[in-house]
């Protein structure tokens, strides 16, 4: 019983790292495609005219879609670290947990910090997302009017 317990919380374990992973690498994308679509708006400038604003404001769309995603794969990330410990305190048998063994029941994990709107406006997301968005879709508008 106590080895299976072990493997449990090491499946949970391996997921925990796997959302981690993938929240790490939107945060790599989002960068990534932001960074290129200003490269394009600044190619675009010529002597005689500014740059192609649009290709700021379109990088504020993947900057939301990135924002959703990584807002997903950390709420994943918590509902499994909410399993992995009611499987441990299940290991230690003073409490009575509704998990039963290689059971990972994330539907059980729904408000609170398991929200997906707290996790995307927590202080590891928003400041990340919010100003990138905010900064292309004003520069955009003031590059547009001027």
């Amino acid at each position: 019983m106590y080895s299976d317990t072990i493997k449990h919380l090491e499946f949970i374990q391996a997921n925990i790292a796997r959302m981690g992973q993938n929240s790490f690498q939107m945060k790599g994308w989002a960068m990534t495609v932001v960074t290129a679509l200003i490269a394009l708006y600044v190619a675009s400038i010529s002597g005689e005219s500014g740059g192609n604003s649009w290709f700021l404001f379109v990088g504020a769309f993947p900057t939301l879609i990135f924002w959703f995603l990584d807002s997903y794969y950390l709420q994943q990330e918590r509902k499994f670290r909410g399993v992995y410990k009611d499987v441990a305190l299940l290991s230690q048998e003073n409490e009575k947990v509704e998990v039963r063994l290689f059971e990972m029941p994330l539907h059980k994990y729904k408000k609170g910090q398991y929200c997906l709107f707290r996790v995307g406006f927590s202080r590891t997301i928003w400041p990340l997302y919010l100003p990138i968005a905010v900064i292309l879709i004003v520069t955009g508008l003031v590059m547009q009017c001027s």
